[in-house]
């Protein structure tokens, strides 16, 4: 089993979302898996390119011949390849940062992570479950400017990932008096998703 796990926390050592990482990978160490194989990218330490310029002109002549197989997709066919995917990244203007979302834009890859035919388009990841970590200073649950969940939850559909789940804390900068409450709470919840997350069934 192959799970791979997207760090887009851009504060570091002091990032909330983080300790919401830690905790799940806490959580999966406890359950140990002999058949895991396990994937960790640190966005913020990656150079990710946009697509932009030549380098977005060079991958339109890529797909054009075919090639699918170039170093620069290797990042696609890494993603559609795992069993598990868990994503952490905190709520950033509405959404999730740039990085996380320059990222995204390198693997959506059609003929890897999905495909297109006459009936539309449809996903071609492996994966079975893809799990958000992330955490919201104030509250936006359910709420049309909530778009960090929403976003993840259009991508299952666009990738073929049939389970989403989505572990946040919210309203922190609120109620600050309350933050270590709140956060207990959700490092419980990813913890325990640690435990259970790449259960073979």
């Amino acid at each position: 089993m192959k799970l791979l796990l997207i760090n887009g926390c851009i504060r570091g050592s002091e990032s909330r979302t983080r300790k919401l990482m830690l905790a799940f990978l806490e959580g999966l160490k406890e359950t140990p898996n002999p058949t895991l194989q396990y994937e960790q990218l640190n966005l913020v330490e990656m150079s990710l390119k946009p697509l932009v310029g030549d380098f977005f002109e060079e991958r339109q002549r890529l797909l054009e011949k075919g090639n699918r197989t170039h170093p620069r997709f290797r990042f696609a066919h890494q993603f559609a390849e795992a069993d598990r995917i868990v994503v952490a990244a905190p709520f950033w203007d509405l959404s999730v940062p740039a990085i996380v979302k320059i990222y995204i834009e390198n693997i959506s890859l059609d003929g890897v992570t999905f495909g297109c035919n006459a009936d539309g388009m449809y996903g071609m990841c492996r994966a079975k479950e893809l799990l958000f970590l992330t955490t919201r200073g104030g509250f936006y649950e359910n709420g049309p400017m909530e778009q960090g969940a929403a976003y993840f939850r259009a991508l299952c559909l666009m990738f073929g990932i049939p389970k989403f789940r989505c572990i946040y804390a919210e309203g922190i900068d609120f109620h600050p008096e309350r933050e270590s409450e709140i956060m207990t709470e959700a490092l419980v919840e990813a913890r325990e998703a640690g435990r259970t997350f790449c259960r073979t069934e």
